[in-house]
């Protein structure tokens, strides 16, 4: 009696395995591969770009790639060089969706996020982010996330922010 009853139980996990693997690989449920452009500085203060705030705005694309990673999104590398090539200015690519998405299609990405670090004041700053779908060409999400101080434990909790909202959307594709 024993032994058929470790028969099933191992007849059971093995069909759970199976169910687990099968699920795993089933595209619904595997995170659409997403590539994050370099953020742009938009500094509007009387002392703009100053070191300071160019090293932080560097920092919120690796962050935010972190982030989603952490959320089970694939990444998908663009590299710098592609993206200056690809642009005609400052804000080129946030404001041409079409151009951003092709950039991003060379790449294999499903979803290209376009940023820009909006700073009014040296009080707060913005990060702003487009979400285009990358087939259609086409925005599918602008994102806004208020960052109160220069600390970089403040911009990794806007980056958080805009991680959520960015899993919110992804939730509500479905």
């Amino acid at each position: 009696m024993l032994n058929k009853a470790a028969k099933n139980r191992k007849n059971l996990a093995m069909l759970i395995c199976w169910l687990l693997v099968f699920l795993s690989g089933s595209p619904a449920l595997a995170k659409p591969k997403v590539a994050v452009l370099d953020f742009e500085l938009r500094d509007l203060t009387m002392l703009p770009g100053i070191p300071e705030e160019v090293d932080r705005t560097a920092s919120v694309k690796p962050m935010l790639e972190e982030e989603l990673a952490k959320s089970g999104f694939e990444i998908v590398y663009i590299p710098h060089d592609s993206q200056i090539k690809a642009t005609s200015g400052f804000g080129y690519l946030f404001d041409h969706h079409d151009l951003a998405a092709q950039l991003a299609k060379q790449y294999h990405a499903d979803y290209v996020l376009v940023g820009r670090l909006h700073k009014p004041s040296f009080l707060f700053i913005y990060l702003m982010a487009h979400l285009i779908d990358v087939k259609n060409e086409r925005l599918i999400a602008d994102y806004l996330s208020e960052v109160k101080g220069g600390e970089k434990k403040l911009t990794r909790k806007g980056v958080e922010s805009l991680t959520v909202k960015i899993n919110d959307t992804f939730m509500n594709l479905k």
